[in-house]
């Protein structure tokens, strides 16, 4: 099935993986892996044709191998990866031209940072596979060379402070065995028969939300919106919840994909769903993406 979320749609994805071999001082190697889907409807929206901005990803993550390659560095894959992210990645970020308008439109940050990904996964693989240790145990003084307070600026006028702090203070030293899956709901996603075109794919998987939940016996369902439309958001949570609560579904979330200007469309639409649905408005767990990607553009 498409999967339309905020102002596009898509059918079909590349991902990137990427292979990063570390060496110690012994001259002891190790090779780990990282892989990514290169989502250009997430980490790029913008005018340019989707083509020209799937293409400018994957060149800009052939460029990436060609640095990652280079780096000489030393030090835990933390400190490595942050260090590329501050003072070499930058640099790179592009611009591509936009046949609509004819000016150029610049490569986005969350872009750049989302190609990167899989060369600074593969590197912490890599590393964990070194020292013989699953990577999160490796988050500490025994394997970093400087604390959180190296990375991390507290917000001035605050009292926070990261001094002799590393992640592993902030991780649980249990592995969680189970863990809940949640079910994404696309804005052209079928939910019930009544909802079917008859142009949906015969491969053998559920196409309503409905056979997805009775076949997977789904507990939460993210539900992805438009933002531009409250009314159609406003019915979709409230049919949505109203399938899922009838199947045992025990939470619900609202995505709305960067695509509100104002929160009041978000506040709107949740104090609605609170006086007339009480019982869905209970279940919605948490709102992602309630205000604009750039948020520098649009402060209010």
């Amino acid at each position: 099935m498409p999967l339309k979320f905020g102002s596009e749609t898509l059918t079909h994805v590349t991902c990137a993986r990427t292979r990063v071999v570390v060496e110690d001082a012994s001259g002891k190697r190790a090779a780990g892996w990282g892989e990514t889907p290169l989502s250009v409807q997430w980490v790029w929206p913008g005018t340019l044709p989707y083509d020209k901005r799937h293409e400018a990803l994957k060149s800009f993550c052939l460029e990436l191998a060609e640095l990652w390659a280079g780096i000489a560095a030393h030090g835990h894959a933390l400190e490595v990866g942050y260090e590329f992210q501050q003072t070499v990645l930058p640099g790179q970020v592009g611009w591509v031209q936009s046949p609509r308008t004819c000016r150029q439109e610049p490569m986005p940050w969350l872009a750049a940072l989302v190609c990167s990904s899989p060369f600074d996964l593969a590197l912490h693989d890599a590393h964990g596979i070194l020292l013989g240790r699953p990577v999160y145990e490796t988050y500490g003084p025994e394997f970093m060379n400087r604390d959180l307070a190296g990375f991390l600026q507290p917000a001035a006028g605050t009292r926070v402070s990261f001094e002799g702090k590393f992640p592993v203070d902030y991780l649980s030293p249990t592995r969680a065995e189970r863990l809940a899956a949640w079910h994404l709901v696309g804005g052209l996603d079928p939910l019930d028969e009544n909802e079917l075109t008859g142009m949906e794919p015969k491969d053998g998987y559920p196409v309503t939300m409905e056979q997805w939940i009775e076949r997977d016996g789904l507990k939460c369902l993210k539900v992805k919106l438009r933002g531009n439309d409250a009314e159609w958001d406003y019915q979709r949570l409230v049919k949505v919840g109203r399938i899922g609560l009838e199947r045992g579904v025990h939470w619900l979330s609202a995505d709305f994909n960067c695509t509100v200007r104002e929160p009041e469309y978000v506040n709107g639409i949740l104090d609605r769903l609170r006086d007339e649905h009480p019982r869905i408005h209970a279940v919605v767990l948490y709102v992602e993406q309630p205000f604009p990607y750039e948020l520098e553009q649009t402060p209010d």
